[in-house]
């Protein structure tokens, strides 16, 4: 280690690299380091198993991990074992009242339930909010989150990492350049659920929860149920009351490089066809038909996504074996495709170069946050401009594979299903344990 240099600080300057950014030579590389090594970023870990890691341990490049919270005592206790100074808690609500003045960002990795209530929680207490996908387990907590995060004059972000992937922001500003001429369609899959997580399936049979988990702060807003194994740790996803299903998931990311490109909010009607389910666990597979209207230079256009194993037609991409995830954007000039589900590494069938465009190349998903934070210019995936209106989108089809079947006309302006059904509402907007409230 060189002489002067804390440890802090090398691990700094190797994290500047990390993410991309030149160490020497460039104006931007000076403003980096400036920002990095300047007074640290305190976090508060609100979720610290799983994703909640990852999440960590990339805001750990950034700044000093000062709090940590799970409802599990065991990734608790693995957390402070990492981080030792960290003050450690059960409940998000008492860690942020706690840390007052001595916390200034948050990075939430909860079950997508308790995303809108954390995030909002810790926007009033004036803290900078990262949050994982989706950002919200309804449209309307994905509205009240813009809307928070304007009123309080925080900083966000949403971890849909490959907003920041530079290919794809690449690709995007083509599209929107219209050097691929006229979209005409796109088509989204994944794999999720099936191998993942099970959907379509009957109420798993009550026990006892571990000593080692708060399950009713498990449960926080949503209803109460007895425990059962699928719910924590990981396949609490297919269940209506606690995930978003393969939409949520992996919507986020599969939608984004469509959204960038084509600002895909406000579609005017979604449709779904569906295995069929019980309305307590999401079906098995579904087919969701998107519909937006024209938009600026935008013409209308429809989106079509697919999952549990439902794939576009073959016929779109000869000669591709489509994988697990995957997206197709046909254009007048070519159809793009990309063989994952971030939207990364995306090509034309053709085989010709994406074409040559300028666009605003990022220094990483979390540097962007940790940029937002110290400089006040908001990062791309923001919520108030970015995810949460993707959210929006994203969960739109989640209406319509409740309904399985009818086309459902969308006000996007009142967040009403038009035609006076009331149905729909509590998939909007959900009711809320007394304590849980947005």
């Amino acid at each position: 280690m060189s002489k002067g240099l804390s440890r802090r600080e090398v691990l700094r300057t190797a994290a500047v690299a990390a993410v991309g950014v030149p160490l020497v030579g460039s104006a931007v590389a000076e403003q980096q380091r400036k920002w990095l090594h300047s007074e640290p970023i305190r976090f508060g870990i609100i979720g610290v198993g799983g994703k909640g890691w990852s999440g960590m341990e990339q805001a750990a490049q950034f700044g000093d991990i000062v709090a940590l919270c799970d409802i599990d005592v065991n990734p608790r206790a693995k957390g402070m074992a990492e981080h030792p100074k960290a003050a450690a808690f059960t409940d998000f609500r008492h860690m942020i009242d706690a840390m007052r003045g001595r916390v200034d960002a948050v990075v939430i990795s909860t079950p997508d339930h308790v995303h809108a209530p954390a995030a909002a929680y810790a926007m009033r207490a004036g803290l900078h909010v990262y949050c994982e996908k989706p950002l919200s387990r309804t449209i309307w907590e994905a509205r009240r989150l813009q809307e928070l995060a304007r009123q309080f004059k925080v900083q966000t972000q949403m971890g849909n990492q490959f907003t920041s992937h530079n290919p794809l922001r690449k690709t995007a500003a083509a599209i929107q350049k219209g050097l691929l001429g006229k979209v005409i369609e796109i088509h989204l899959w994944t794999d999720r659920p099936g191998g993942w997580w099970k959907q379509g399936v009957p109420r798993p049979e009550a026990k006892i929860a571990p000593k080692t988990v708060d399950f009713d702060l498990w449960l926080g807003p949503s209803p109460e149920r007895p425990f059962a194994d699928g719910y924590h740790p990981f396949s609490w996803r297919g269940w209506w009351d606690f995930g978003t299903g393969s939409l949520g998931d992996i919507g986020c990311h599969n939608f984004n490089l469509a959204f960038q490109a084509l600002d895909l909010r406000d579609p005017i009607s979604v449709q779904a066809q569906t295995s069929g389910h019980n309305r307590d666990s999401f079906p098995a597979w579904s087919i969701v038909t998107y519909e937006f209207g024209a938009r600026g230079e935008r013409a209308p256009m429809k989106l079509y996504w697919y999952d549990g194993g439902k794939k576009p037609p073959q016929e779109l991409a000869p000669g591709v074996e489509f994988g697990g995830n995957g997206s197709l954007i046909v254009c007048e000039k070519g159809t793009l495709y990309a063989p994952n589900e971030y939207g990364g590494d995306p090509r034309l069938l053709s085989g010709d170069p994406i074409p040559e465009t300028d666009f605003v190349e990022s220094p990483g998903h979390m540097a962007e946050f940790a940029r937002a934070i110290k400089e006040g210019k908001p990062a791309n995936s923001n919520f108030p401009d970015y995810s949460g209106p993707l959210t929006e989108t994203v969960l739109l089809g989640n209406l319509a594979v409740w309904a399985d079947g009818p086309r459902l006309e969308w006000d996007s302006k009142r967040m009403q299903v038009k035609g006076g059904s009331k149905e729909y509402d509590p998939l909007i907007r959900p009711t809320y344990r007394p304590g849980w409230a947005l």
